[in-house]
């Protein structure tokens, strides 16, 4: 077995030991109960537009696998989900489709088992125009995600040690893709810096992917044989403080949450603190290697707490979760201060 597919069985084993490691950080975030809605369940619609992407509820399947036999399999059982609950999915990185074309398969199953619906390809960050073209060929994308991970490279014992042309990159690809483009990270979180600079080349989809979910950093380390790089394991932002980082600078962009999304809370939570969009993946996976349909039952049931959650904000459609009042508490609200975000504006909004 090749050793880069042998890693892609490995991040998926490893993820599920780690699966409740991660401390999330909606605890953070409280909604201020107003007693008079004002608006009927009925009302309720979970659907949000981003661009020319149409989403039937306001979370979908985020990037987890792909490159070997196993995961492919785990792939056709996430496409299945996505496919019958109607949400969005993405795969895993396709660069072990490519260098490896006898795993290809691993990949092009998404679309095999999802004719219709929307999924994105993945690839890392290193990559340039070409190889981006034939991710997106090989399972018919709707949209290309690329990653980035530095802190997951420089601790995995066979990662990139190069990220001078990481932007000059994704600038690249941006002009030579006829589809969407969403820069994520992986768990690693975002600053306002970084999203400046992404809109500033033209990103108009960027995934914050907070600290919090699946941390790549405990598992390159555990899968290290050298010295242990244990202080780089608690490196990043979380996911609520990625938000109000990126809420700060946010102009003609859509701001993507995931990292540590467990619940349909957190799910409202990331949409009340701007997101246009949430993506979750351990989460899924840790369900569909128990059984496909509790993953599709949990879907239903997020989607009916969302509707139910909506209505007691008063809020008939998710844009309108912008304008409901919340209170930032705890080491989100202490991150906050610190960097000279306006907390209060958060709190009162409904006024």
């Amino acid at each position: 077995m090749p050793k880069q597919t042998n890693r892609k069985n490995e991040h998926v084993s490893l993820s599920e030991n780690f699966y409740k490691d991660g401390d999330s950080s909606f605890k953070d975030i409280h909604f201020v109960h107003h007693s008079f809605p004002g608006i009927n369940v009925a009302d309720i619609d979970l659907s949000v537009s981003l661009g020319e992407m149409e989403f039937s509820a306001p979370f979908f399947i985020n990037a987890m696998t792909g490159g070997s036999d196993w995961t492919g399999k785990l792939n056709q059982k996430l496409a299945i989900v996505a496919r019958e609950t109607g949400l969005a999915m993405a795969t895993g990185s396709i660069s072990a489709g490519l260098k490896h074309p006898e795993f290809a398969n691993s990949y092009k199953i998404v679309r095999e088992e999802n004719p219709n619906g929307l999924v994105f390809a993945n690839l890392g960050a290193g990559h340039g125009p070409e190889n981006a073209k034939k991710a997106i060929d090989l399972i018919d994308a709707d949209a290309l995600q690329i990653h980035v991970n530095a802190p997951q490279e420089v601790v995995m014992p066979e990662g990139d040690r190069e990220f001078d042309q990481w932007i000059t990159n994704i600038q690249d690809i941006l002009g030579n893709i006829d589809v969407p483009l969403i820069v994520k990270e992986v768990g690693f979180g975002m600053s306002r810096e970084t999203v400046t600079l992404l809109q500033n080349i033209g990103v108009k989809y960027i995934d914050i992917s907070g600290k919090g979910g699946t941390n790549f950093a405990q598992i390159e380390n555990f899968r290290r044989r050298e010295k242990k790089l244990d202080g780089l394991e608690s490196w990043g932002q979380t996911t609520t403080v990625s938000l109000l980082e990126a809420m700060e600078v946010q102009k003609d962009s859509h701001i993507i949450s995931s990292g540590g999304i467990r619940t349909a809370q957190d799910i409202i939570k990331s949409l009340a603190l701007g997101a246009s969009l949430v993506g979750i993946s351990s989460e899924f996976m840790h369900m569909i290697l128990t059984d496909i349909d509790t993953a599709i039952d949990r879907v239903y049931e997020w989607k009916l707490e969302l509707e139910r959650t909506m209505t007691l904000l008063g809020t008939k459609t998710v844009p309108e979760l912008t304008n409901t009042d919340v209170i930032i508490s705890g080491e989100t609200a202490h991150w906050g201060e610190l960097r000279r975000i306006n907390l209060q504006k958060y709190a009162n909004r409904s006024i």
